[in-house]
């Protein structure tokens, strides 16, 4: 292997690997999309995954594993947990309806071998429409008080209007380094 490919291999190892997950129609592509390319993109819902490198800035990159949130692939989660240093579960805020079945997905997926002591994220996204959940709320929804065996937080966001999704991610890398 040459030179380039040596230190572009050694880079790319280092690059922390992020799960974003969550119920279908939560936004997790939307908001990752617009993290990534500051524009907002038609989507369609995933089925498999998508792979994103963020550049968050000079000093914090990430490789974030946007993976469909249907409920025939939730099964499925678990494949790509190996090796992620963080978890980033999405929430649709405006949607009080699917809470119980947010609440279950997650404490399904935080229960896996390959999240024991990886750090939490949860993103109460569309905190822009009107009517939808403080973050208390849906802190209580999902029971995160009971998260006790990592560390986690919570954070508002828009993922049309591209609110607060710098800001998480970038906590995301804070969360990996703590870690």
């Amino acid at each position: 292997m040459g030179p380039n490919l040596q230190k572009q291999a050694k880079k790319f190892k280092k690059v922390p690997q992020v799960a974003l997950m969550g119920l279908d129609s939560a936004g997790k592509s939307t908001l990752l999309y617009r993290l990534q390319r500051g524009v907002i993109m038609e989507t369609s819902p995933t089925i498999g995954f998508n792979v994103v490198t963020l550049e968050l800035n000079k000093k914090s990159v990430l490789t974030v594993w946007d993976i469909g949130g249907q409920k025939s692939l939730r099964p499925n989660w678990r494949h790509y947990l190996d090796g992620c240093k963080a978890l980033v579960f999405v929430v649709d805020a405006s949607d009080r309806t699917r809470m119980e079945e947010a609440k279950m997905a997650l404490k399904t997926i935080l229960s896996d071998h390959n999240l024991e002591n990886v750090p939490l994220m949860v993103l109460a996204n569309k905190t822009d429409i009107p009517n939808s959940m403080t973050l208390n709320e849906v802190c209580q929804q999902l029971d995160l008080e009971s998260c006790t065996d990592r560390i986690w937080e919570i954070q508002a966001c828009s993922g049309l209007r591209g609110r607060g999704l710098q800001q998480a991610f970038l906590s995301v890398a804070k969360l990996i380094q703590k870690k």
